[in-house]
């Protein structure tokens, strides 16, 4: 059974969500980091660069956007949009025009160094389906691994998207009903239609400036709406404001989940001290070995160690049960820690292929209790092992 615990201090909210007991996910909502990612403008194209098939659109924040051909082009592939497109076919002037007003979806927030990504292709979240105009493709979530329900959500989602949208229908929609999932798209094609009628009014200007046209739900209300579908039975917080919130959302939802007030949530089953664990570098295994988390600006290297375990069999046995150990231990890790973007795992070379892709085969496993999309690419030459992986809700 699992809680979400949201603690407020100084305008600053830290949640956790917790499973038997344990931490299995932690976000941190600051007042000074403004999230962006989700929201919906009106941009304006400031430079268009051929030479990289993109362009810089100002979106009206302090740093310019940036935008691929990729995210201009419309999707070509149910599975892979178009990440296995030749864009040498294309030419970005054919599509952007500096000082033309284009409707754009951040799709990456903003770092020190760059501006936020964005994309022409929009995605219209609701609590079972995500609505996409102007694509024509309706794919089942990853994590429904069942067939028979991928293939009764398949043809619901024939039978109720509108044409000219295509749609993700999401985890939370097992086991719903048509009626159910047809009411979801009503309300968030509802959300579309508005967000296109403030572009076109804001575009009559013969002067059209960057405006911001959808705010997207925070890292809480996000949570909820991903969460209380599913196996989620209490949430408990420190604040009124937050305690109100969200009884209103799950009013809205007609969720009864048990909603507390409760003081020293940090003190429920020892949470600040596994808080402290995840600012650790290393982490220690049960067998005796551990690994290490060190992230760069391109990507995360994680480092698997025997440490002090030595093993009661031959060396292959001993080093594919760190390597066992260590697999579930990173797959916690990457969720509880928010891991995303590319990841390189060096596991103690084993010399046994089949051990290598049994590896591979926990790991999966173990990966479809993360609600992020995660994709392993495999093993290199090199033997390490990449995979990589979409933030939920992180700065980075």
């Amino acid at each position: 059974m699992q809680e979400l615990l949201i603690y407020v201090e100084n305008n600053s909210k830290k949640i956790l969500l917790v499973e038997n007991g344990k931490l299995i996910e932690k976000y941190e909502d600051e007042p000074y980091y403004e999230r962006i990612e989700g929201d919906i403008f009106l941009g304006i194209v400031e430079n268009v660069l051929p030479g990289m098939q993109a362009a810089f659109v100002n979106i009206g924040k302090e740093k310019n956007t940036f935008i691929h051909i990729r995210d201009v082009i419309p999707k070509i592939s149910e599975e892979t949009g178009n990440k296995n497109e030749d864009f040498s076919n294309y030419n970005i002037k054919d599509y952007l025009k500096t000082g033309m007003p284009i409707l754009v979806q951040v799709k990456k927030d903003s770092t020190n160094k760059k501006g936020a990504r964005i994309s022409t292709h929009l995605s219209i979240p609701g609590r079972f389906i995500v609505l996409m105009p102007n694509e024509k493709f309706i794919t089942i979530s990853q994590k429904i691994d069942d067939i028979e329900e991928r293939e009764r959500l398949k043809l619901i989602g024939n039978n109720i998207v509108p044409e000219g949208y295509g749609a993700i229908i999401r985890t939370s929609a097992i086991s719903k009903n048509q009626e159910d999932l047809q009411e979801d798209i009503k309300m968030t094609l509802e959300k579309y239609q508005n967000i296109q009628k403030l572009y076109k009014e804001a575009i009559k200007s013969k002067n059209p400036q960057p405006k911001l046209l959808y705010k997207s739900e925070d890292i809480l209300q996000r949570l909820l709406t991903d969460l209380m579908d599913k196996d989620l039975y209490r949430i408990c917080t420190n604040d009124t404001n937050v305690y109100e919130q969200v009884n209103r959302k799950l009013e809205e939802s007609n969720q009864n989940i048990k909603v507390e007030l409760k003081e020293n949530l940090l003190n429920m089953y020892d949470l600040e001290k596994q808080l402290e664990e995840l600012e650790k570098r290393k982490i220690w295994l049960k067998c005796g070995g551990f690994i290490t988390i060190d992230k760069t600006e391109a990507l995360t290297a994680i480092d698997v160690n025997s440490g002090k375990f030595t093993g009661s069999k031959d060396l292959e046995q001993t080093i594919f049960t760190v390597n066992k150990e260590a697999t579930i231990e990173i797959a916690r890790q990457l969720r509880l820690r928010d891991i995303g973007g590319i990841i390189i795992i060096d596991y103690i070379d084993m010399k046994n292929k089949d051990n290598e892709e049994k590896i591979v085969e926990l790991f999966k496993e173990c990966l479809k209790k993360d609600r992020s999309k995660t994709q392993i690419v495999g093993f290199s030459k090199l033997n390490l092992l990449e995979m990589t992986r979409k933030h939920m809700c992180s700065n980075d």
